[in-house]
């Protein structure tokens, strides 16, 4: 497996249209936009239908935290993460992008903003996320940003992992 890596950008980060790409908590405000997000139908194989079914995992499951993915004015995902307190890693999971912003970079924008914000926390050693062997582009976007196959699977799914560079201090 590759060393460690870490984002290293500072500034906004954005998708191929220029817009700035945020992960924002579900609110009062966004969570119906963000429940209605849906993939491209041939992606419904490798995701839920609608992000709704993430987020009610995230609100029954208490492992979950989801946010929406905002790429300018328009919500166009959801996306969502976990520690697993066993092993010391991060997971992310639940990663819909809207079909109609697919294909705008808005799916990159929103893993490099996860992979900022979860490699910020003192505790993070290692982000971890699966993907379906069929699901070609999504394992090409995930090698692009530094995951690695470990040889391991998850419910059918091969798991990849980031490692997390460590802060000196």
């Amino acid at each position: 497996m590759a060393g460690p890596i870490a984002d290293p950008i500072t500034g906004p980060i954005t998708d191929r249209l220029g817009r700035v790409v945020v992960l924002e908590g579900i609110s009062e405000d966004n969570w119906r936009a963000v429940a209605d997000v849906a993939p491209a139908d041939d992606q419904r194989r490798f995701v839920a239908a609608l992000a709704a079914r993430y987020l009610l995992l995230s609100l029954n499951g208490g492992v979950w935290t989801s946010v929406g993915v905002r790429a300018g004015d328009t919500i166009a995902g959801h996306l969502m993460w976990a520690y697993d307190a066993e092993d010391g890693t991060h997971w992310v999971g639940g990663m819909v992008v809207s079909a109609p912003e697919q294909g705008r970079g808005v799916g990159r924008a929103a893993l490099r903003a996860v992979i900022r914000r979860l490699s910020a926390l003192p505790e993070c050693r290692e982000i971890r996320l699966s993907c379906h062997p069929d699901n070609t582009a999504a394992a090409r976007l995930y090698a692009s940003l530094g995951f690695r196959a470990t040889g391991e699977y998850e419910d059918e799914e091969a798991v990849m992992a980031l490692p997390v560079r460590v802060p000196a201090g």
